[in-house]
Parts: C-alpha cells; structure tokens; sequence
C-alpha cells in the first residue's frame, strides 16, 4: 500500500506492524476496560455500604457512561489532530487515579463522581478512539480488525468480573478498587508509549484503498440515524449486562453466579465480534449490524419466562453470542460511507449514542424494577428500544440500496 508517509512497507497498512499494533490495542483494551465492569460487580456491595435503593446505586454506573461517551468524543477529536498515544496517555492516568480516588469515597455522590469524571472519562480511550485509531492501519481486513479492536472491551468483561469477586469476599470493595487503579496505572501507561507511531496516510487511488460508499443520505442524514440506532441497540443491551449480577441476588442465586453469567456473556460477545468483523468484509456493514440486531432483540424476549438458573445460563449465552457485534458495526459503517479524516470524531459521536444508550438503559432497568419490584418490565423495555435500533438500520440499508440501484 503506497502512503505519503516516509514509513517502509512493514510498518504501513496491512503490514506486520499493524497486526502487532492491533494486538497491544486488544491488551490495552482489555485491561483498561475493567473501568465499564467493575461497578457492576461492586454494585450491591456498594448499594449496602451506602443505604441506597436500587436506581440510586445505579447511577455510579450511569455516571460512567456519561463520561464514557464524553470522553470517545473529546478523544476521538484529538486523535483526529494528534494522533492516539497523547490522549491515551492521559486517559489511562486518569482511568488509575479515580479507582484510587473512589476507594476512598464516603458517599454514594463521592463514589460517582470518582466514576463518571476520572473513571469514565479515563476508560473512553480503549474504546471508540482505539476503534477509529486501529481502523487506519486496515484496508483488507477492515472489518476483522475493527472488531477485534472492540472485543477488549468484552474480555474485560470476561476477566475482570472473574478476577473481582474473590477480591471483595477477600478484602472488600474498597482495597480491590486500590488494586485495580495501580494495576491498571503499571500496565497501561508502557502499552501506550508502545503506540507512538502516527497512522499512515493513503494516497487517494492507491491499489487496494476503500472508497467511501455512496448513500442516498447526508452526512448528517446519516449521522443522526446512527446515533439513533446506536442509543436503542445500547438501552436494550444494557438491562441484562448492567442487572444481571442485581437480578441473581434477587432470584436467590448468589453474586457468584450473576458474575459467571456476566463473563460468559461478555466472552460470547468476543466470539460474536470476531464472528461479525469477517461477516462485515463480506457483506458490508449495514447488513451485518441489522443481523446482529434482530437476533438482540430476540434473546431479550428469552429473559422473560426463562428464570431458572440452568436457563439464564443459557439464555446468556445466548444473548451474548447475539449481541456483541452490533456496537463495531457503527464505526465500519462510518468507514464505509464517511471521510477517513473525520473518522475519530464521526466514530466517537456514534459511540457516544451507544454509551448514552447503557447509561440511560442502566439506570431506567433500576428504576423500572424500584416501580414494579420486578425486571420483566423492564426486559419489555428494552424491547422496545431494540426494535428502535431496528427501524433506524433498516432506512439505512434501504438508502444504501437505493444508491446502490442508482449506481448500476
């Protein structure tokens, strides 16, 4: 691939270089994503400790979605300027110093705040950032790489719920939110001086570059149903991975076996992302997201008679394998129909929809179960959100084709 960069072949697109650049992002992904699983895990200790009802013990984990999805956008633009490692460098210090900071918390409101400005705000780089960054050093395996890119984020949830819960039994909540936060300050901060190096820059008509795709839409068009589709997916995938450690206390099973639901669900999600990036290079990215939407959708519906734990067992599998290739699907489709160059920020916007989309969904699930002091409900709710997702993807794919027609 020619660039205009002075980089040899080894180190530019497609090369040696970037499938070794994807591997320390999955690594950095995986050990930085602890800050979306840990509050879920620590969530009813917390909620004892502090003597707060359901919905306000939520909101920690609101709080770390609201600065989630503010820092994929703040972060996202200044890669777009700067390159990644800066950002990321300062995320991850950030990331460290609120899990130390909220170990020392003496309110539910110290301990959210800690979340949502330093620990939400500090994890957003391992995610949409990581996404676009990792996405310029591909053009062959696009798709395969963008989504294992964002399969860190479902090892962690895969890990991190496995590691905690001994932790706590141990220690309590408190020194396991020490550890993490020097855990995560040792190991980070060397992974990203190993990102150093700018993306390379294509040389318009290059053998083998991707043209943006034709759509009968406006970027904004676009955008806007992106963010659409990226909030409904997000609400209706938030009531099981935000509740279901919450929902197995309350069926009498244990935190144990929420958290065990937990990482089987997060690591069915790595295999559905792996899964969904080769499908997106065959069939696109639009296609590929309404596939993982629908089947979403349907495993929701499973939660509701389901409620052995045998059964929740295999629903969350289930669930998990349904629903983990939906959120990278958003940045290929940015890929494919917008500007490279615009790609960091474009790309944070959608992710920032979807983190709104657990944030609200986290705490509306909260809500819903103080309302009815059950969570069918609040599975039907996430229903109807999925089924938002859906409608919006489909007018997508119908103006895609529409171009396409047009085209031909």
């Amino acid at each position: 691939m020619t660039t205009i960069s002075s980089n040899a072949a080894p180190s530019g697109i497609d090369s040696s270089y970037a499938w070794t650049r994807l591997a320390i992002s999955v690594l950095l992904a995986t050990i930085g994503g602890v800050g979306m699983w840990a509050v879920v895990v620590v969530l009813p200790a917390v909620q004892a400790e502090f003597g707060v009802d359901r919905a306000a013990a939520s909101m920690p984990y609101t709080a770390t979605m609201v600065g989630f999805a503010a820092g994929n956008v703040l972060v996202g633009r200044a890669i777009d300027r700067v390159g990644y490692w800066i950002p990321a460098l300062v995320s991850s210090t950030a990331l460290a110093a609120g899990f130390l900071l909220a170990s020392l918390s003496s309110s539910i409101l110290q301990f959210t705040f800690a979340q949502g400005l330093l620990i939400g705000l500090g994890t957003s780089a391992i995610f949409g950032p990581l996404i676009a960054d990792i996405s310029h050093w591909f053009n062959r395996r696009r798709g395969v790489a963008v989504a294992a890119a964002a399969s860190g984020s479902y090892l962690a949830g895969t890990v991190w719920p496995a590691i905690i819960p001994p932790l706590m039994r141990a220690e309590g909540w408190r020194f396991t939110y020490l550890g993490i936060g020097i855990a995560c300050l040792v190991t980070m901060v060397p992974l990203v001086l190993m990102l150093r190096r700018r993306a390379p820059v294509v040389v318009a008509g290059s053998p083998g570059t991707r043209l943006v795709q034709p759509i009968a839409l406006s970027p904004a068009a676009l955008q806007m149903l992106l963010v659409i589709a990226g909030l409904g997916c997000c609400v209706a995938m938030s009531m099981p991975q935000v509740h279901i450690v919450a929902y197995c206390m309350d069926l009498g099973y244990g935190v144990a076996h929420g958290a065990d639901m937990l990482s089987m669900m997060m690591a069915a999600g790595v295999v559905s992302r792996l899964a969904s990036g080769f499908v997106a290079d065959r069939i696109g990215g639009v296609r590929t997201l309404l596939i993982g939407s629908v089947l979403q959708c349907l495993s929701l519906f499973f939660y509701i008679p389901f409620d052995g734990l045998a059964s929740l067992y295999a629903v969350s599998l289930v669930f998990g394998l349904s629903q983990g290739g939906i959120v990278p699907c958003y940045a290929i489709i940015v890929r494919e129909y917008m500007p490279a160059k615009e790609a960091g920020q474009r790309v944070g916007i959608v992710i920032m929809a979807t983190i709104f989309g657990m944030a609200i969904g986290g705490w509306m699930s909260g809500w819903i179960y103080d309302l009815t002091g059950s969570y069918s409900a609040a599975f039907l709710n996430g229903i109807a959100w999925n089924l938002l997702n859906i409608l919006a993807m489909v007018l997508v794919f119908w103006k895609a084709r529409r171009s396409d027609a047009v085209a031909a």
